[in-house]
């Protein structure tokens, strides 16, 4: 009977040991499995819901724009006259109090024949943005609005031809206004990046992601870190779940690259 019971005993050990092996195992699989299903954070995530409502405060006491809030989109128009400094404001009507000669670093710089002239630009943006699915190309002209009212021009010139020949027409804020009098950023509009900061939100682009400047997380970007659109899905300290939103850096394409991210929405003038 001792005999018997010792083997019984032994027996129902051994098979407990054996079903504990088995549970651990399965359980760690089971692990292995969720955290292999667990997204990246850093990436889009395949259906977007977007609200940039919030960050419409940045355009209030602005001189330049009135806005309204219509429909889901953000309905703004902009004189275009910009609220720093710069030597396109000489002999015109326009902030007397604002014209400065040229004291920035490019011992190359040049008056364009342009003057500083006020505008009638009004855009209408969603502000539930979303990736398209058929990218349209950005187009000459106006392409989004800064947070002081002055516009993002795309980072070409008239004709598709590259910067090189006006960079040297950039004021020290670097801007400069086109034939009509339109002065605009074709690239980091450094009174916003100055006065706000080289990681912040600079506007918006006319599909209604946000722009930023050229840091992020301490680091200085450039093109080769962002996508085809000049932007990345990230956290901003405006939205801190995430959003696509591109970035202004000092090689080209600059602002925007090869078509929006998302829908265009209208801009007229």
């Amino acid at each position: 009977m001792s005999i018997s019971k010792n083997i019984s005993e032994n027996f129902l050990t051994w098979t407990l040991s054996l079903l504990l092996v088995v549970f651990i195992s399965c359980s760690s699989n089971s692990q292995v499995d969720e955290d292999e299903d667990t997204p990246d954070e850093t990436e889009e995530p395949s259906t977007t819901d977007y609200d940039t409502s919030s960050i419409v405060k940045m355009f209030e006491n602005v001189d330049a724009v009135t806005y309204e809030v219509k429909n889901g989109n953000l309905i703004i128009t902009t004189t275009n006259l910009p609220n720093h400094k710069s030597p396109y404001y000489k002999d015109t009507q326009w902030h007397d109090d604002l014209y400065a000669d040229y004291n920035g670093t490019n011992s190359s710089f040049h008056l364009n024949p342009n003057r500083i002239s006020a505008q009638n630009i009004t855009f209408t943006i969603s502000l539930s943005p979303a990736s398209a699915s058929t990218k349209s190309v950005t187009p000459l002209g106006p392409i989004g609005i800064s947070r002081n009212g002055v516009v993002f021009f795309n980072q070409y010139a008239a004709g598709n031809s590259a910067l090189d020949n006006e960079i040297n027409s950039f004021d020290q804020y670097l801007g400069h206004p086109a034939g009509q009098g339109n002065y605009h950023y074709h690239i980091e509009p450094t009174f916003l990046t100055d006065t706000y900061g080289e990681d912040a939100l600079l506007g918006l682009l006319a599909d209604g992601f946000p722009v930023y400047g050229p840091k992020e997380d301490g680091k200085t970007l450039s093109s080769s870190d962002l996508d085809d659109y000049h932007g990345h899905f990230g956290k901003t300290a405006d939205f801190t779940e995430g959003i696509y939103h591109y970035h202004v850096t000092a090689d080209a394409p600059y602002i925007n690259g090869d078509g929006f991210y998302g829908t265009q929405g209208n801009i007229s003038r």
